[in-house]
């Protein structure tokens, strides 16, 4: 009996310091798991979808973010963290603080705090813009690249449309790796949601069809406008002209219609060669939008501010304004002092060695980068 209680009490003796040892086990993994890291710099780490917890702890440590990534397992299982082979986190990059524990780090997984990615689409720039900077972004899971403009709204599920207009200017932040597919989506969600709203909102008796014509009004106002507070003014000239037939004679149109043809000049030939974008020899709107507007924009073409004015032109003062007018013996007088303005420049710039350049921003109703004044009326239906 002596014997098997001594035998008894040694287990006991055993199964307390097992325990104590498992006690102070968890306690150091514990520590350990709170413990600031060893990282001295920020680090990012790829995530991939699925990716196994040992995989994780594996390159966070490569990384040197981690020191014990089996200890860390170890301490996630027994605690319950985890109790599969996959952490149940968003896919991305994350970035990883310096000092930061591994507490804190799986905290970031948890939350899903990725690191985001983003892209700027400026107003005024064109949808061929817009793609150029979305298939060249490094961070952009590519799925569109050699497809047309129209595969490309295939895929977006609005077959047949025209890109150009129809994408919001904006900055948009997006997870590393997304697919140029789900941009593009938030950005035309984006233009439809700030046209639609506009366009319920709209002047009464415009000469505009539908929200679609107002967007190619206001891609014109974008690419016309080089002072923000004479948008409306603008789109009201525009709206005027459509109101009497008068053809918009606006550069440009003519510009996007010759596309890689533009050589940073306007030609006479230029304005009186017929496209579909040439408003010189055309009627009412352009078949598309020209330019990708911002809000402003849209709102001065459903809020156009008519005061009779048929023309305008560049001050020549390089801060972007415009002389407007409501007769053409007035606007040939402002395009005489825009030229003369625009000659004493050139002269200016020549005696400096400089090039010549016209500011830019600087153009016209009526007479745009001609180098002669408008003296016929304006062009009717």
């Amino acid at each position: 009996m002596r014997s098997s209680g001594r035998v008894l009490a040694g287990l006991l003796v055993l199964l307390v310091l097992a325990l104590g040892a498992a006690a102070a086990g968890y306690h150091w993994l514990r520590q350990s798991f709170e413990a600031p890291g060893p990282s001295q710099g920020i680090a990012r780490i790829q995530v991939e979808q699925g990716a196994s917890v040992r995989t994780v702890l594996s390159s966070l440590a490569r990384l040197g973010a981690l020191r014990h990534p089996r200890a860390v397992e170890l301490y996630l299982r027994l605690s319950g963290r985890i109790t599969g082979h996959q952490l149940r986190i968003q896919a991305g990059m994350y970035e990883i603080p310096a000092g930061a524990s591994p507490a804190q780090i799986l905290e970031l997984f948890d939350q899903g705090k990725v690191v985001l990615e983003q892209i700027t689409v400026i107003e005024g720039t064109t949808f061929a813009d817009f793609r150029h900077a979305l298939d060249h972004h490094a961070a952009v899971t590519h799925t569109l690249l050699g497809k047309s403009n129209a595969e490309l709204m295939a895929a977006l599920g609005h077959a047949g449309e025209d890109p150009e207009g129809r994408f919001f200017p904006d900055t948009y932040r997006f997870a590393a790796r997304a697919q140029d597919v789900e941009i593009l989506t938030l950005a035309y969600n984006a233009m439809q949601k700030v046209l639609e709203a506009a366009w319920q909102q709209r002047s009464a008796d415009l000469p505009l069809q539908n929200s679609y014509q107002a967007l190619i009004l206001a891609s014109i106002v974008e690419k016309e406008t080089g002072a923000p507070e004479e948008r409306a003014r603008i789109a009201g000239v525009f709206t005027s002209r459509l109101r009497k037939g008068m053809r918009l004679q606006t550069d440009p149109t003519v510009i996007y219609g010759l596309g890689s043809n533009y050589d940073g000049e306007i030609r006479t030939r230029d304005l009186t060669t017929d496209t579909p974008y040439n408003t010189y020899t055309r009627a009412g709107l352009p078949p598309t939008p020209i330019s990708l507007p911002g809000r402003d924009s849209i709102l001065a073409a459903v809020h156009p501010q008519e005061t009779g004015d048929l023309y305008f032109v560049a001050t020549g003062t390089g801060d972007g304004r415009h002389h407007f007018s409501k007769s053409l013996e007035e606007h040939n007088t402002a395009v005489k002092s825009y030229l003369e303005h625009l000659h004493a420049q050139q002269r200016a710039a020549a005696n400096r060695g400089a090039s010549g350049a016209a500011p830019h921003g600087q153009t016209t109703t009526g007479s745009h980068g001609v180098a002669a004044l408008d003296t016929s009326p304006p062009a009717t239906k």
